[in-house]
C-alpha cells in the first residue's frame, strides 16, 4: 500500500512537470526574433501585388490565431493539446504537425532503438569482460572506449561520412533512400534503405559502446573490491556465483542509462540525422527552428518531452523492483 502511494505521488509530480514543460514549449518559440508568417508570405509573394499579399498575410494570421492576445493563444493551445490536435505547420502549410511527426518518427525509432540496444549490450559485455580479465584487453579497451565516448556525435558522424561515404564510396553519404527510388515494400528498395541506414547506425552504436563499456568497467571494478565479495570468497562460494552477484549490482546504473537513452533518443538523434540528411524527427526539428515554425517546434518538442518523462517515470517505478533496497526505503517513508 505504501509503495502504491509512492507510485501515485510520483505520477502527480510527473503530471505537474508535464504541464510546466508544455507551457515552456508554448513560450520559448515565441521568444525567437522574427515573424514566421511574414517570411512565408514573402516566399509566396514573388511578383504578386502587395495588396493581395497583405490579404493573404491577414488570412494566415487569423487562421493560426496569432491576432489574439498571447494568453488566449495559450488557452487555445492547451485545448487543442487536450484533444490531441497539434496544429498546422507554418512552413509546410496545409500539412498537419501530427502527419509530419507520424511520417518522421518511424525513421528515428528504426535508427535509434536498434543502435541503443546493440551499443548497450556490446558495451556492457566488453566493459564487464575488461574488468574481470584485466590485462592487455583492458589496457586496449579502456583508452579506445574513452576516446570514442569523448568524441561528439557529429565528429564521428562526419568522419565516417567522409571516409566511407565520400572517399571510399562504400555507402551513400546522406539521405534515407536514393532520390530515384520509389518507396515500396520491394527487395531493391529495402536494400537501398539499409545501405543509407548503415553509416548513421554504426556511428551511433560506436559512441554508445564506448560510454557503456567505460561505465560497466568502472562499476564492475568497484564491486570486485567490496567487502561482500571478499567475504563470499572466504566462505568458499563458487567464483561463478560471486561474479553473477557482482555484475547484477554493477548493471543497475547501466539500466538507468538505458532507460534515459530511450527517453532522450528522439532529441539525441538530431545531430546524427542532420549530418546524414536522414529523414527523421531530428531533421524536421532543425528545419522548424530555422524557419521559426511554432506549431512544428511545439509538436516535436512535446514528443521529446513525453518520451523523457515516461522513461524517467518508468525507471522510478521499476527501479524498486530491480533494487529491493529502494523499494524497502520508499515503503518505510510511506
Amino acid at each position: 500500500m505504501s509503495y502504491g502511494k509512492y507510485v501515485l505521488r510520483k505520477g502527480l509530480w510527473y503530471l505537474l512537470t508535464f504541464f510546466i514543460a508544455t507551457t515552456l514549449v508554448f513560450i520559448i518559440p515565441r521568444l525567437i526574433p522574427g515573424n514566421p508568417i511574414s517570411a512565408i508570405v514573402a516566399q509566396m509573394g514573388s511578383g504578386v501585388p502587395s495588396e493581395s499579399m497583405q490579404r493573404v498575410y491577414e488570412s494566415f494570421i487569423r487562421d493560426y490565431g496569432l491576432d489574439k492576445p498571447v494568453v488566449l493563444q495559450y488557452i487555445d493551445y492547451m485545448k487543442n493539446l487536450f484533444h490531441g490536435e497539434l496544429g498546422i505547420s507554418f512552413s509546410l502549410y496545409p500539412k498537419g504537425v501530427t502527419e509530419i511527426i507520424g511520417e518522421a518518427l518511424p525513421w528515428t525509432l528504426a535508427l535509434q532503438i536498434p543502435a541503443i540496444l546493440v551499443g548497450w549490450i556490446l558495451g556492457n559485455l566488453l566493459g564487464a569482460y575488461a574488468a574481470y580479465k584485466r590485462g592487455k584487453f583492458d589496457k586496449v579497451l579502456f583508452p579506445v572506449s574513452l576516446l570514442v565516448s569523448a568524441m561528439p556525435y557529429y565528429v564521428l558522424a562526419i568522419l565516417m561520412q567522409y571516409i566511407f561515404g565520400v572517399y571510399l564510396g562504400w555507402f551513400p553519404p546522406s539521405g534515407g533512400y536514393s532520390m530515384s527510388a520509389f518507396p515500396s515494400f520491394t527487395f531493391d528498395f529495402m536494400v537501398d534503405i539499409l545501405s543509407h541506414y548503415t553509416l548513421p547506425f554504426v556511428s551511433l552504436v560506436a559512441v554508445t559502446i564506448g560510454s557503456q563499456a567505460i561505465g560497466m568497467r568502472e562499476m564492475s571494478i568497484y564491486e570486485l573490491n567490496t567487502d561482500y565479495v571478499n567475504y563470499s570468497r572466504m566462505l568458499g562460494l563458487e567464483d561463478r556465483k560471486i561474479v553473477s552477484y557482482i555484475f547484477r549490482n554493477a548493471m543497475l546504473p547501466q539500466i538507468t542509462g538505458l532507460a534515459i537513452s530511450f527517453g532522450t533518443m528522439v532529441g539525441g538523434s538530431i545531430i546524427t540525422e542532420i549530418v546524414f540528411g536522414y529523414p527523421g524527427i531530428g531533421t524536421w526539428l532543425f528545419n522548424a527552428i530555422r524557419q521559426n515554425d511554432y506549431p512544428l517546434i511545439q509538436g516535436i518538442v512535446l514528443v521529446i518531452t513525453i518520451t523523457v518523462l515516461f522513461a524517467n517515470f518508468f525507471l522510478d517505478i521499476m527501479y524498486g523492483f530491480l533494487d529491493p533496497r529502494i523499494k524497502a526505503g520508499e515503503m518505510e517513508e510511506g
